[in-house]
């Protein structure tokens, strides 16, 4: 890592974690003349004040009218204001109209190609009981046969056949009428073909507003790259600490810098034999 433009660079990348109800958009991604969810988001955003570099990179893109109870919106953005206060407006103007919510943040390093971080993705299905036309022990002996890692093309539509990489890993269970999807990828419209082909023997994607993707699981490289507050940590001239793994990020006030890191870096030199890896960054008060 390179640690000198962690000092250096003045952006963060900021995982927010929202959800949503699918059936108050017409599209995930931004599209011409269609309420998208990535749209509102950066809309609303934009109005307060948050603005950020490139786009906007998501965990999980769902198909039309599909909800989330987890997602994750990524961008990188050189924002100094208080995020908390951010969000608390952002819930409450978007509770009224875009019915987009955002369930909290975390703070890491930009530039990131977001998508990649994403180890798994678990997604819900909750069909209608009088529409399901197989029986428990059919729906049950389904899921583990079409549980594995092999060619799950059959279950995408067109733009999905055109894929490269058409082989994925995905577990399939039945609990409480609820069909449950876990995987590293998916491909287009796959659970909900997945769902009709177990639910009701046919290849017929079933419609979008019943299917939930509730949980997003990121890697442990991603783990280790969320930056965390570190109260613990209390030095003179010094304003505030965050930690990311083994780094540690030190806040100092542009003007006290010098007395931070003392003589010849003395004082900076005992802070990294009782820290170790330490980037000092200049706020102005």
């Amino acid at each position: 890592m390179d640690l000198r433009s962690l000092e250096k660079g003045s952006k963060f990348g900021y995982m927010y974690y929202i959800s949503y109800d699918g059936k108050a958009f017409d599209t995930f991604d931004e599209l011409k003349g269609k309420r998208s969810v990535k749209e509102e988001f950066g809309k609303l955003m934009n109005e307060l004040g948050f603005t950020w570099a490139k786009g906007i990179q998501q965990a999980g893109r769902t198909d039309a009218k599909v909800s989330a109870s987890e997602n994750i919106l990524y961008m990188s953005s050189n924002y100094s204001g208080d995020v908390d206060k951010l969000i608390e407006k952002f819930n409450s103007k978007a509770g009224k109209t875009v019915k987009i919510r955002i369930k909290a943040y975390k703070k890491t390093l930009p530039n990131l190609v977001f998508p990649e971080m994403v180890e798994e993705r678990a997604y819900c299905y909750k069909y209608k009981a009088s529409k399901i036309t197989r029986t428990p022990e059919e729906i049950e002996k389904l899921c583990e046969e079409l549980s594995g890692t092999y060619d799950v093309s059959r279950f995408t539509d067109y733009k999905g056949k055109r894929l490269k990489e058409k082989v994925r890993r995905v577990e399939v269970s039945y609990r409480d009428g609820k069909l449950y999807f876990r995987g590293s990828s998916f491909m287009p419209k796959q659970v909900r073909i997945m769902s009709a082909y177990i639910l009701t023997d046919s290849m017929e994607p079933l419609p979008g507003k019943f299917l939930t993707l509730e949980e997003i699981v990121l890697t442990e490289e991603m783990n280790n790259l969320i930056i965390e507050e570190a109260p613990e940590v209390v030095e003179e001239n010094l304003v505030r600490a965050e930690r990311m793994g083994d780094i540690y990020i030190f806040y100092v006030d542009r003007k006290k810098k010098g007395e931070f890191i003392g003589s010849r870096g003395r004082n900076i030199k005992k802070l990294r034999k009782k820290y170790g890896s330490i980037v000092v960054r200049e706020i102005e008060l």
